[in-house]
């Protein structure tokens, strides 16, 4: 008796939780209030054996409709800070990536863009061959950061590693040309394919050159965090480096007031905190004798 007792008292314990929770459950999406999806789904698995049909309907309903809604991604809570990269460890990636594959040269091209003219990772991979004008040193960024033009200059070392990259692209548009049929541009992969691409035309994702970068410096040997993002910092860091006016900066890297800039450059290259602590002048090795407590208080005395 007493076992049947307590089987009946959580019974009706569990189904009073159940209805709890579904007006608390209702009461919640009524007032527009943003709900887990993990909690939705504990919810409805908890109150679906105890509630109503037409309540768990109605629940499983609007659980459905809560856990379609797109869930915001946190920020991080701690960023890395920037490691600025040397030419020469630039150089050793660029090494790293090989000469003469059409993979290597595009990979070649890539790194340039990022690293000479200071383009986004998503800029860069958004360009059109019609983007790049090497013989005048210009790349038309036409959707940058908040879907802003701006077009960026690009020295001519940098140019003969990108129209490398052309050449070969080119080459491989015109063997396909001749496999699908001269002027058939339908049937061409890399017709509309944008300017860093496959050998199928596809455009190159976010996630390749993040795997890419994180390789290449493994066999750089390079002991910093090497990113695409790395490369962005890098340059605008010469370019203040060279003593490059910070109004020019500001519109090679495509901020929107001078003020970014700054910021993003004292961020990235602390030139004037490290400059005075450079202008401090220490010689280590000389000791110099200071009076003990007793002789201090002797005197005051």
């Amino acid at each position: 008796m007493r076992g049947r007792k307590a089987g009946r008292d959580a019974t009706v314990g569990a189904k009073r939780k159940g209805e709890s929770d579904v007006r608390d459950q209702r009461a919640a999406w009524a007032a527009g209030e943003r709900v887990e999806r993990e909690s939705a789904k504990q919810r409805v698995a908890r109150i679906a054996c105890v509630a109503p049909e037409e309540r768990l309907g109605e629940t499983l309903a609007a659980s459905a409709a809560m856990a379609a809604r797109p869930q915001h991604r946190p920020k991080p809570k701690r960023r890395l800070p920037p490691e600025v990269l040397t030419d020469e460890e630039v150089r050793a990636l660029l090494d790293a990536c090989g000469r003469y594959t059409p993979v290597a040269l595009r990979n070649r091209a890539l790194i340039t863009l990022m690293y000479r003219a200071g383009l986004r990772v998503s800029e860069a991979l958004a360009l059109q061959p019609k983007d790049v004008d090497l013989e005048n040193g210009i790349v038309r960024v036409l959707h940058g950061k908040g879907d802003r033009y701006r077009a960026v200059g690009l020295d001519p070392g940098a140019a003969a590693v990108v129209a490398a990259w052309l050449a070969e692209r080119g080459r491989a548009q015109r063997v396909a040309a001749r496999a699908t049929g001269v002027g058939d541009r339908s049937r061409d992969p890399l017709a509309a394919a944008p300017l860093l691409c496959t050998a199928f035309g596809t455009p190159v994702t976010t996630g390749y050159v993040r795997r890419l970068m994180k390789r290449l410096g493994r066999q750089a040997g390079i002991a910093k965090r090497v990113h695409a993002h790395g490369l962005r910092h890098t340059h605008a860091a010469q370019l203040r480096e060279e003593g490059v006016d910070v109004g020019i900066i500001s519109r090679q890297l495509g901020h929107r007031s001078l003020l970014t800039t700054i910021r993003y450059l004292d961020h990235v290259q602390p030139t004037a905190v490290v400059e005075a602590m450079r202008g401090r002048v220490w010689v280590p090795g000389v000791s110099v004798s200071l009076p003990n407590a007793h002789t201090v208080s002797t005197r005051m005395m």
